[in-house]
């Protein structure tokens, strides 16, 4: 949520900006002293600490346990984030490193979505996060049913952008081989091209106005249809939907020196259900979104930063990528290597399917 900075006058708000920006570098409390010597401002300490006086009772700073100095408040890097940062120009080397990781037309959807979590937690130094391709977002290209038992079938789901769902599914009655290619041809000549939200509205309209016209073999491929759509789709809420690399880089930052703060944030990491959740909240948003401490609605990410922005295909967004660290991180760098990611990774799929 955006914080109104006009309650607060150019000199104050330079005075905050420079004591982020110390604070971000150096970890340590910012005095008077200090921030009147870095602020380039012909202003006195005793000045300053009227401005720090004033910062400290609107909440954009306050003093830890006894120290003199001032650290920033979430409010106050809410308010660095969204008026005071300079974001920078992502170093060019790191842009030729990105751009070769993306430009290798042999590389798999899964090897893509590996190369961007990579990317993000090895050149911020943080923990990189990334969903996987949502399958309501791409197309049908194949669908095919095989014969397991007497109730079970193997479905096997070919899409647009050449990734393979394999799922098996229990059934009520036995279906034999001939009668399972059938079904699949039936569903691949009216399906294909469709994604699955547009299959499912077709299916379902299809049994609710022709019933009475559908022969046996179409209602049970169509029934038959839907089951698999729908177990595909549950899988895809599992904890594999969603992939986190460099959890060990929060270990250097004395943020995360609590050990108990520090455990339940693996925890987190490696159940994932917290992160699927905040995650899928930033999917529809467009370009870069940051969630500073309690924002994020989880407890657990309490002293914690998200960084993120959606990838997508043809507007249609695929999944969600970004970093989490502590929030005293270099936003003026970790913004752009998030959203070059995305839009890299964005290129990179939309050029497989094209």
């Amino acid at each position: 949520m955006a914080i109104d900075n006009t309650q607060l006058n150019e000199r104050a708000q330079q005075l905050l900006k420079v004591l982020i920006e110390g604070y971000i570098v150096d970890g340590a409390p910012v005095g008077s002293s200090t921030l009147a010597k870095r602020s380039g401002l012909k202003i006195s300490p005793a000045t300053v600490r009227n401005v720090m006086a004033l910062l400290e009772d609107q909440g954009y700073i306050h003093a830890p346990h006894t120290s003199a100095g001032r650290i920033p408040t979430a409010r106050g890097y809410r308010l660095f984030v969204d008026s005071l940062v300079n974001v920078q120009e992502l170093d060019q080397s790191d842009l030729h490193t990105m751009q070769g990781r993306f430009s290798d037309t042999q590389t798999t959807n899964s090897e893509l979505i590996q190369t961007a979590s990579s990317l993000l937690s090895n050149i911020t130094q943080l923990a990189g996060v990334i969903t996987l391709p949502s399958l309501e977002a791409v197309a049908i290209r194949h669908i095919e049913f095989l014969y397991l038992s007497t109730d079970q079938i193997l479905v096997v789901l070919v899409m647009s952008d050449n990734e393979v769902q394999n799922r098996i599914i229990h059934t009520d009655q036995e279906y034999s081989s001939e009668e399972l290619q059938q079904y699949g041809n039936y569903l691949n000549q009216h399906l294909n091209g469709m994604d699955l939200h547009r299959a499912r509205q077709h299916m379902l309209d299809a049994m609710n106005k022709d019933r009475e016209t559908l022969n046996k073999m179409m209602l049970s491929a169509i029934e038959l249809g839907e089951k698999a759509f729908d177990d595909i789709s549950k899988g895809e809420n599992s904890e594999d939907s969603c992939l986190i690399v460099g959890k060990t880089n929060l270990l250097d930052y004395d943020d995360f020196s609590d050990m108990d703060t520090l455990r339940q944030i693996f925890n987190a990491f490696n159940e994932k259900r917290d992160v699927l959740k905040l995650l899928d909240n930033c999917i529809q948003a467009k370009g870069v979104q940051i969630f500073i401490g309690r924002e994020s609605g989880k407890a657990v990410f309490d002293d914690c930063s998200l960084v993120t922005a959606p990838y997508s295909i043809d507007d249609k967004h695929l999944g969600v990528l970004g970093v989490i660290g502590p929030k005293r991180m270099q936003y003026e760098k970790v913004i752009p290597v998030v959203d070059i990611t995305s839009r890299l990774l964005s290129a990179a799929l939309r050029s497989k399917i094209a």
